[in-house]
C-alpha cells in the first residue's frame, strides 16, 4: 500500500544537479518477515532525494523555515545546510528565516523575518540552540499563508515536532485551499527520538551523550560517600529512548525508569525495597528517569497543557527524591541523595558528529522534495534510506520503546534491576 505524496504540478525544469534518484522507487515499512511469507499488504514509500526535474524556477524561487518547539541539539545544522543546498545547489536567491517558531509567521505577532546570507549561516553550526529562534503554539493558519503569499515564498520548511508537523497540515491545506503553489516540507525533530518512521531524529545522538556524561558524574558523587544515592532526570516525555540509550552507554546505572514500563515504588519487590537491597550490598546507587515515568504515582487532577497543546508533566524528579529520603529515614538508614535534572543543559548542547551527519541529510533531502514540488510531507528514515512520509501518516504514528524488545533487555542487562517492580508474581504452586 503505498503513501501518496501530494504534488504541487508537473515539473518541468530541468535540474542543476548532476545526479537523482529514481522516483520510482519504494521502501517498504518493514524488512522482516518469516521465511515463505507473502509481502503482504504492507506499506511502502516514496524514496527521498534529488530529482530530474523540478516543479519550480530555481531562479524565481523564494524559500522560508522556522524552527518550533523545544530547543534540540542541531537545529543550526539544519538551518545551515538547508541555506547551502537551496543557494549553492539549486541557486535559489532568497533564503528566510521566520523568527520565533510559529508566531513569526503572523505578521501581528513576529517581527520581519530574518535575510540568510553566506555570512550569517557561516559559523551557526558550531552553536547550540536555534539562531532564527523558537516558540511553542499555532498559528491560524489564513493569516500565515496571507503573509507567506504577500512576500512571494514559495517554499516553506517547517522544523519541529508532531505540533509542528501538524501547523504544516494545515499550512499547506489552506494554500492548497486557495490554489496557491505552497511547498511545505517538514523536518522531524525531537530529542526524544520518539516520531513514527523515523530510525533515529537528530539531537537524540547528543542527548544520549550527554546524559552519559552526567551519568559518570553522579556515579562518581555516589561512590565516594557511605550510601550514596544519586538520582538523574532525563527528557522523553512519553518515550524512554534517552534514559535507555545513556545507561546502556554508561553501564553504571543501577535502576532505569522510562514511562513505557509501569512501576511501583513501595511494598516487597517495589523500587524502595529493591533499592534499599542495593544499598545494603553496594553502599551506592544510581537512579536514571525520563521525564515521563511514573506519572500515575503523581496527582494529575490539574490536567494543564502547554502552548501546543500537550498535557504538562509533573516533576517526578523531585517526588521520587523526596520518597526515597522518607524512606530510608523511616527504615534507619542514613543516605547522601544526589539529584540531576540537566534537561536544559542538554537540549541546549550543538549537535555531535553524528548528528551534525544526519542533520545535513535531513536539510538536504527536504530541498530536494520542495524543489520537487513535493508539499505535505516529513522528511522520514527507515533502513538507512530517507524518505518522504505524508504529515498525516507521521502524526497519527508514535514510537514507543518495546519494553519486549532487545533495547530493554539490554538495560535490563546493564542495571540488573527486575523486569518488573512489585509484588512476585505466584508461582500456582501449592
Amino acid at each position: 500500500m503505498p503513501m501518496t505524496i501530494d504534488s504541487l504540478g508537473v515539473a518541468k525544469f530541468p535540474s542543476p544537479l548532476r545526479w537523482a534518484v529514481n522516483g520510482a522507487t519504494r521502501i517498504p515499512y518493514r524488512i522482516a518477515r518469516e521465511i515463505g511469507a507473502a509481502p503482504g499488504d504492507d506499506i511502502d514509500f516514496e524514496i527521498a532525494g534529488s530529482r530530474k526535474d523540478l516543479f519550480f524556477n530555481p531562479a524565481r524561487v523564494r524559500a522560508a523555515m522556522v524552527t518550533c518547539g523545544g530547543l534540540c541539539p542541531g537545529l543550526n545544522n539544519v538551518i545551515r545546510s538547508l541555506y547551502y543546498e537551496l543557494t549553492h545547489a539549486y541557486g535559489v536567491p532568497e533564503v528566510y528565516g521566520f523568527q520565533y517558531g510559529y508566531q513569526g509567521l503572523d505578521p501581528a505577532r513576529g517581527g520581519e523575518p530574518i535575510r540568510l546570507t553566506d555570512e550569517f549561516v557561516d559559523p551557526i553550526h558550531k552553536r547550540g540552540g536555534t539562531v532564527i529562534g523558537t516558540s511553542r503554539g499555532p498559528v491560524d493558519s489564513v493569516v500565515a499563508v496571507d503573509n507567506l503569499v504577500w512576500r512571494g515564498i514559495n517554499i516553506l520548511f517547517c522544523v519541529g515536532g508532531d505540533g509542528t508537523q501538524r501547523g504544516a497540515l494545515a499550512l499547506h491545506q489552506e494554500a492548497e485551499r486557495r490554489g496557491y503553489p505552497l511547498a511545505v516540507v517538514g523536518i522531524p525533530k525531537t530529542i526524544d527520538n520518539d516520531v513514527g518512521f523515523v530510525a533515529r531524529t537528530f539531537g537524540y545522538s547528543t542527548a544520549v551523550e550527554a546524559a552519559r556524561d552526567i551519568i559518570d558524574s553522579a556515579h562518581m558523587e555516589a561512590r565516594s560517600v557511605e550510601n550514596g544515592i544519586s538520582l538523574v532526570k532525563v527528557m522523553g516525555r512519553h518515550a524512554g529512548y534517552i534514559a535507555a540509550g545513556a545507561t546502556i552507554a554508561s553501564q553504571d546505572v543501577n535502576f532505569t525508569l522510562v514511562p513505557e514500563v509501569p512501576f511501583v515504588l513501595d511494598g516487597e519487590g517495589g523500587l524502595l525495597d529493591a533499592l534499599t537491597r542495593r544499598i545494603r550490598k553496594r553502599s551506592h546507587a544510581v537512579i536514571v528517569v525520563a521525564e515521563g515515568a511514573g506519572q500515575d504515582l503523581l496527582d494529575r487532577s490539574a490536567g494543564e497543557t502547554d502552548a501546543s497543546g500537550n498535557i504538562k508533566l509533573l516533576d517526578i524528579g523531585p517526588f521520587l527524591r523526596q520518597r526515597i529520603e522518607s524512606h530510608f529515614k523511616r527504615v534507619g538508614i542514613p543516605v547522601a541523595v544526589r539529584y540531576f535534572d540537566p534537561s536544559y543543559v542538554i537540549r541546549s548542547r550543538p549537535a555531535n558528529c553524528e548528528d551534525a551527519i544526519l542533520c545535513d541529510l535531513y536539510a538536504r533531502n527536504a530541498v530536494h522534495a520542495a524543489m520537487a514540488g513535493k508539499t505535505g510531507l516529513v522528511i522520514g528514515h527507515l533502513h538507512e534510506t530517507f524518505i518522504h512520509v505524508p504529515v498525516e501518516a507521521l502524526v497519527a504514528e508514535k514510537k514507543r520503546l518495546n519494553p519486549e524488545g532487545g533495547w530493554w533487555h539490554a538495560v535490563l542487562a546493564a542495571t540488573g534491576q527486575p523486569e518488573q517492580f512489585g509484588p512476585p508474581a505466584a508461582s500456582g504452586k501449592p
